[in-house]
């Protein structure tokens, strides 16, 4: 209660206008904008798959209703599957994961399979390198003629997504 007025505190969302109309920040707006605004903020923070915005968006909006803005969105390059596929394998690769890996976690968001291999085997990443980093980083120096510390060494990278070639030419 405010001691000042006498009135009840009340949080901005829930105040109501002159008229007893609450007061919303986009009234009444149609499904169509209202669609492609929730797209654009989702857009806003980071890149997404179309098949990631058609999820998140039709658990908000009628399913029927999705589609239309985002064909839109993506027919005005606002929104490219190719664009968020080299976002996230630099992304991913950075972190120090394997073409493997990324590719098993880019399957499930709807992408073209030869344009995930086209983009995760073009010339742009050295995946041995990327490889003897992430070795490094986890084991230092270790001494690779022990076999148990060998194994241990190829486990870690075969999980991080590393193929058996990138392996064998980063322990010799």
């Amino acid at each position: 209660m405010n001691s000042e007025t006498g009135e009840e505190f009340r949080p901005r969302h829930d105040r109501q206008d002159e008229k007893g109309q609450k007061d919303k920040k986009h009234k009444q707006e149609k499904p169509e904008i209202a669609i492609r605004r929730a797209a654009m903020d989702l857009l806003a923070r980071r890149e997404h798959s179309f098949q990631e915005l058609t999820d998140k968006l039709q658990s908000r909006f009628p399913d029927e209703e999705v589609i239309p803005p985002l064909e839109k969105l993506r027919d005005e390059n606002l929104q490219s599957d190719q664009r968020y596929l080299e976002a996230y394998i630099r992304y991913r690769s950075n972190r120090g994961f394997g073409p493997l890996k990324i590719e098993a976690e880019l399957y499930p968001k709807g992408l073209d399979s030869a344009q995930v291999r086209e983009a995760l085997y073009n010339e742009e990443y050295d995946w041995t390198e990327l490889c003897r980093a992430a070795k490094e980083k986890r084991f230092g120096s270790i001494d690779l003629s022990k076999p148990k510390d060998r194994a241990r060494c190829q486990r870690f990278l075969q999980g991080r997504g590393f193929g058996f070639d990138q392996i064998r030419e980063c322990l010799c």
